[in-house]
């Protein structure tokens, strides 16, 4: 009877771990370690106009470490990112790039207006900030991620309904999962709306 209660136990607690987005974004962070991501790479220039693009079906994205330099005891990453695809790589730094995992829909032309939004609901900022940070751990939260260039030049809209936002080991880049796909953005303005605010 007892081995039956830990089995149960067992299975409640994988379920539950595997709504949490925290757990599914380290298990993301392996599967692009071990097998690659399939995924789109694009740079862009000031101007929002891609500079190039490829897609490839076995992506890794890295800061390189060669270009750190340290002072002492302390480490100054560098920004030269290395990306394998397949077996071969490209290094990058300067430009605006998203990479964007197979699976990922940019909804630019139906976000293309600017924004303008009016909030007038009372509340209590340390509880919902709180709050914020929970479910950016555990559910994610119905999100649109408006992505700019450097200048503020529009370049790509993702969206989706469980989203949450990760630091990454690069220098200038943050790493989103949305609805259980990885992208990464480097260089690059954004905002990050609840969909809420723009209904």
């Amino acid at each position: 009877m007892k081995k039956w209660w830990l089995f149960a136990g067992l299975v409640l607690m994988t379920v539950s771990l595997s709504a949490c987005q925290d757990v599914r974004m380290f298990f993301k962070g392996f599967e692009q370690s071990f097998k690659g991501l399939e995924m789109t790479v694009r740079t862009y220039d000031e101007e929002s106009q891609v500079i190039d693009q490829i897609d490839g079906k076995s992506v890794m994205i890295e800061r390189d470490k060669k270009f750190d330099t340290t002072n002492g005891e302390s480490t100054d990453k560098g920004d030269v990112i290395k990306v394998t695809i397949g077996g071969n790589e490209l290094h990058h730094v300067g430009s605006s790039m998203i990479i964007a995992e197979k699976g990922l829909e940019n909804v630019f032309d139906a976000y293309t207006k600017k924004v303008d939004v009016t909030e007038m609901d009372r509340s209590i900022p340390i509880l919902n900030s709180m709050l914020n940070e929970m479910k950016n751990s555990f559910t994610g939260k119905n999100k649109v991620i408006l992505i700019r260039s450097q200048n503020g030049t529009p370049l790509a809209t993702y969206a989706g309904d469980s989203v949450s936002t990760y630091k990454t080991d690069v220098p200038k880049s943050t790493g989103i999962l949305i609805d259980g796909k990885y992208l990464f953005v480097y260089r690059c303005d954004y905002t990050i709306y609840d969909r809420a605010l723009l209904n």
